[in-house]
């Protein structure tokens, strides 16, 4: 049975890489949402911590610090004051922006890994991985490239291919290679510690059986690798900079950064409740003294009444809903998470948003483009967030919203309200003649708002909170547009007294209503209304304005964006596009020589496609037809993306006709098709420039 009431909230945002700065994607997947339920639970009077920090650890540092030749502590604390200052400047309400390099964060973390070890919860394996000779040490996955196995991309991590997506082991690839010397690397025995997830399966599974109330992407994904049977994890690394394994024989390891980084919320809050951490670590660690929280760190991790609730994108919903609890259960002190509500993944412009080719929109420079517009982008971004899918965030999109929602609905019934009051009756709140039904209907229907915008806030369906809250505005500009003030008060003064008043109750709902979503745009309708800032419950309340209240001048809420500074964000991008495109033209490392014998094996002849069809159940795959001249047979190729199957019928192709027949998909494909790959990715037939007879040989 799911619990419902807590008396207390531990709410978490995934830890970024402290490799580069944070960028639409993580705002929109993770650290707005999260700043929404965190910012309603407060503004109901909950009991509330809100923890986050810098991942300091990991291959993605190392990587980075190589590249700018730097150490790897210089490159985190360069990007946590990043990180943090743009969280800050954002709005985002941690209550403390932690670092894993942190001393507590380390004792924390070797911590949990001595209580396991000390009950025999590892299993200690000697297992082979790559050893660079040259650089003399062991490669994690990241240190090591090669050609997936699966597309053939030549570039792919010993972890994943991220061009195809495949999650790969290193000793996949093929063609592997060091990325610290450019050399093979070669396989030697190492011992690391294990965390026997195979026999921690049935507890796990039943924890996630217990929360099949979860998003259907978070519960399909852990089902989906509980069905296919977990197996032992090495939490121990073959790396030097990290937490160090706590062991006498383990020196030149490190732990897991996926065993260490989620710990670091444990140790985050071990700070934020630390009354003997001095200005500067406050500092560091943009600890918000106005927020300070009640009880001790562990009411809010070792307590039933606490509700635990992590916000993470989908690629990390294995570490948050299996690793981590199964570390959390082992350990036997914390409860695990009651919720972890992951998000899609954004795009920018139609295409994925990659920091490696620096496609995507970055905090920072939005802050320094758009200095005043915070409350924009957090509405854009929760307007179109991925919650169920993947989504596009375009800069059109971006205008249009702020124009045709933000300006025209919600800006635009706040000031003719505010103008009006000001215009007829020096802004004074009055009441003037009775409420007629119409006022009376329009009051009950604003009261109904809260509990809609707070419902929907709770199930973590914040799009739906989110326009919950503008039909609000749209309530108020249509009771103002049916009453016509403005023609009324030629004749009946009294009524238009009345009309304003019922539309600032409506717009001092709004500002409460608001808090949640647009923080800075909130307190600017306060201090506009004259009036301090209200909580939760006290939306839906009709006299929130007395009779005789001083209303302060009336300023604009939002302006609109002009097609100039769309212009300006979209040549950034389509420059940055450029750039990458002139960058990968790059011709290929010529692959190692052959003699004549091997190339004379191949029997490459040409061949006509008869027919072409979509491989059921898949994305990439094309049945294809080919008459080789020499008979007609079935081939499947991997290029549904880039053509369409019509179109290609009667299209002559190269085709390598004594390759060893290959089952895909339960279809026999005899033959593979020659295609050249452009820099961009897209992939070119290999044609005879004019027509030739099926069959002939190339030579």
């Amino acid at each position: 049975m799911i619990k419902n009431n807590f008396n207390r909230y531990t709410v978490t945002a995934a830890l970024p890489y402290t490799n580069g700065p944070v960028h639409i994607g993580h705002l929109a997947g993770v650290y707005i949402p999260a700043d929404i339920y965190v910012r309603y639970l407060r503004s109901k009077g909950k009991e509330v911590i809100f923890i986050c920090g810098s991942d300091e650890h990991g291959v993605p540092i190392t990587l980075k610090a190589k590249k700018e030749g730097v150490t790897p502590q210089e490159v985190v604390d360069k990007y946590h004051r990043i990180i943090g200052d743009s969280f800050r400047d954002f709005g985002i309400s941690f209550n403390i922006y932690h670092r894993t390099s942190s001393k507590t964060h380390h004792q924390t973390a070797a911590g949990f890994f001595t209580a396991l070890y000390e009950k025999g919860i590892f299993t200690e394996e000697v297992t082979e991985q790559y050893f660079d000779e040259k650089a003399n040490q062991f490669l994690a996955d990241r240190y090591i490239t090669g050609t997936c196995p699966n597309c053939g991309n030549e570039n792919a991590y010993g972890d994943q291919c991220e061009k195809c997506g495949t999650s790969l082991s290193p000793t996949e690839l093929i063609n592997p290679k060091s990325t610290l010397s450019g050399d093979k690397p070669v396989l030697r025995p190492t011992k690391n510690w294990f965390l026997p997830l195979d026999k921690m399966q049935p507890e796990i599974e039943k924890y996630i059986d217990s929360h099949k109330e979860w998003r259907p992407t978070v519960y399909g994904q852990c089902k989906s690798w509980l069905n296919v049977g977990l197996q032992p994890r090495a939490m121990t690394r073959d790396l030097d900079w990290g937490v160090h394994v706590p062991l006498e024989d383990a020196e030149g390891k490190v732990l897991y950064v996926w065993f260490d980084a989620p710990i670091g919320y444990i140790s985050a809050t071990k700070d934020l409740f630390d009354p003997e951490l001095n200005q500067q670590q406050k500092k560091d660690f943009y600890l918000n003294e106005d927020l300070k929280p009640q009880g001790t760190w562990k009411d809010y991790w070792q307590s039933e009444d606490s509700k635990l609730v992590h916000f993470i994108g989908k690629d990390n919903i294995v570490f948050h809903c299996i690793i981590f609890p199964a570390v959390l259960m082992a350990h036997g002190s914390f409860k695990v998470a009651d919720n972890v509500p992951a998000n899609e993944f954004l795009n920018l412009e139609g295409d994925k948003i990659s920091t490696s080719r620096n496609w995507a929109v970055w905090l920072p420079e939005y802050l320094k483009d758009f200095p005043d517009k915070q409350d924009v982008l957090r509405y854009v971004l929760t307007a179109t967030a991925p919650e169920t899918k993947d989504n596009d965030f375009t800069w059109k999109d971006f205008q249009a919203r702020n124009n045709n929602e933000l300006v025209a609905i919600l800006g635009n019934f706040i000031n003719r309200v505010m103008v009006l009051s000001h215009k007829y009756f020096d802004g004074k709140v009055e009441m003037g003649s009775p409420l007629t039904q119409t006022d009376i209907e329009a009051l009950a229907a604003m009261s109904l708002f809260p509990e809609k915008v707070g419902s929907s806030i709770e199930q973590y369906r914040f799009r739906e909170a989110l326009a919950e809250f503008m039909n609000l505005a749209r309530l108020g500009n249509k009771y103002l547009a049916d009453e016509e003030p403005w023609q009324i008060i030629k004749s009946d003064e009294e009524r238009v007294k009345t009309i304003l008043n019922v539309g600032l109750q409506i717009s001092a709902n709004l500002a409460i209503l608001m808090q949640p979503f647009l923080p800075f745009t909130a307190k600017k309708l306060f201090a506009m209304l004259n009036m301090e800032l209200m909580d939760w419950n006290r939306a839906g309340i009709s006299d929130l304005l007395g009779n005789g209240h001083q209303l302060n001048k009336a300023i604009l809420l939002f302006d609109k964006i002009e097609d100039l500074e769309i212009e300006v964000q979209v040549k950034k991008l389509m420059d940055i596009k450029l750039n990458n495109e002139q960058e990968n033209i790059l011709i290929s490392e010529a692959k190692p020589d052959i003699n004549f014998d091997q190339f004379a094996a191949m029997d490459v002849r040409v061949g006509t496609i008869l027919s072409a069809e979509k491989v059921a159940k898949t994305k990439k795959l094309l049945k294809l037809t080919i008459d080789t001249g020499l008979d007609k047979r079935i081939v499947v190729s991997g290029i549904a993306e880039y053509f369409d199957p019509q179109l290609i019928v009667g299209k002559q192709v190269s085709i390598i006709i004594n390759l060893e027949p290959r089952e895909i998909k339960g279809i026999m494909s005899q033959g593979m098709i020659l295609m050249a790959e452009n820099p961009d990715g897209k992939l070119s037939f290999v044609s005879p420039l004019d027509k030739v007879s099926n069959g002939s040989v190339v030579r």
